[in-house]
């Protein structure tokens, strides 16, 4: 009979003693090894199975002696034991067969819990001095800063650089969501809140998918959202909850989108024939986007566009 070794992998996300079927009944029926003490070895021997502190001799010895051993691999996937005991096994052929079984998998979103946990380490005695000195207010700028980064990603069409840019973007929640851990009783929230508030939301608000109600298009979708919107708001003007500090062209669009969506007849200024002060101008800006809007378009993405492309020219002319 040859012997089997089985390397047992496990994911360090998921709460100890959270194992499939097969894993268990494996370490029930054979000796069971690791290398230090962890949640996982404590949480199979409350099931009632031996764990055995051991190294690579003790673990080949039971699998020669009883047919097959397990190596319960602790939170960080003992590789250097995987390695020494695959090179051991390559050396000595008939030695042991080496097996390695995933006694749980991470699920999806798992990596977001590693950034909770470094950024809960950066924030903690001992981090990062300069993140342990921010407020919500200092960190403002970086997260505007960081949603342009990425939006100019989007624009190129880089891919790599947009996963890149939505990390920062993802620094700057976690980030604000571990520093709001540290205010006064009443006031403290989490990185849990967010995203229990987030899924709350999507639900409520997607009821064509949570809920079974039957939508015949993308603009009754759309009308759904903006009624279960103004429902919870509770809004007593359609230009409530508008982003103030956004750029002037985008606020001037999402003003006379809330028009048009509330179905107000409001007309914008009238255009002036000349543009000698500021109210004349922003009188013609406001009867552009109008305009803009009207034909689809947008108004803040043209302007942009075109602006890269003078900036283009002027390298050029400079070169």
């Amino acid at each position: 009979m040859t012997a089997r070794v089985v390397l047992l992998v496990t994911s360090p996300r998921l709460p100890a003693g959270l194992l499939t079927a097969a894993a268990w009944d494996l370490v029930r029926e054979n000796p069971v090894f690791a290398g230090a003490e962890s949640e996982q070895v404590a949480a199979v021997r409350a099931a009632g199975t031996e764990v055995v502190i051991g190294g690579v001799e003790e673990l080949l010895a039971a699998a020669r002696e009883r047919g097959t051993s397990v190596w319960l691999a602790g939170p960080a996937g003992d590789q250097e034991l995987a390695r020494n005991l695959g090179m051991r096994i390559a050396r000595e052929p008939g030695l042991a067969e080496l097996e390695l079984m995933y006694g749980s998998w991470d699920p999806p979103g798992a990596r977001l819990l590693d950034a909770v946990s470094a950024m809960d380490r950066l924030l903690s005695p001992g981090g990062d001095p300069w993140k342990r000195q921010q407020t919500h207010t200092t960190l403002a700028q970086f997260m505007l800063e960081e949603a342009y980064e990425a939006y100019d990603a989007i624009e190129a069409g880089d891919l790599a650089a947009l996963r890149e840019e939505l990390g920062d973007v993802l620094l700057q929640v976690v980030l604000h969501a571990r520093l709001a851990e540290e205010l006064p009783d009443g006031e403290r929230w989490t990185v849990d809140d967010v995203a229990g508030d987030l899924v709350d939301k999507l639900v409520r608000r997607n009821p064509h998918v949570f809920s079974g109600i039957t939508v015949s298009s993308i603009e009754e979708i759309t009308e759904n959202w903006e009624r279960i919107k103004r429902v919870e708001k509770s809004r007593g003007s359609a230009m409530d909850g508008i982003v103030m500090a956004q750029p002037a062209l985008a606020l001037a669009a999402k003003i006379l989108q809330r028009v048009e969506r509330a179905g107000l007849d409001v007309p914008v200024p009238a255009q002036p024939s000349t543009t000698d002060s500021e109210p004349e101008l922003g009188a013609v800006l406001l009867a552009i986007v109008a305009s803009a809007r009207s034909r689809g378009l947008d108004p803040e993405a043209a302007l942009r566009r075109v602006a890269l492309a003078y900036a283009d020219a002027v390298r050029a002319a400079e070169a």
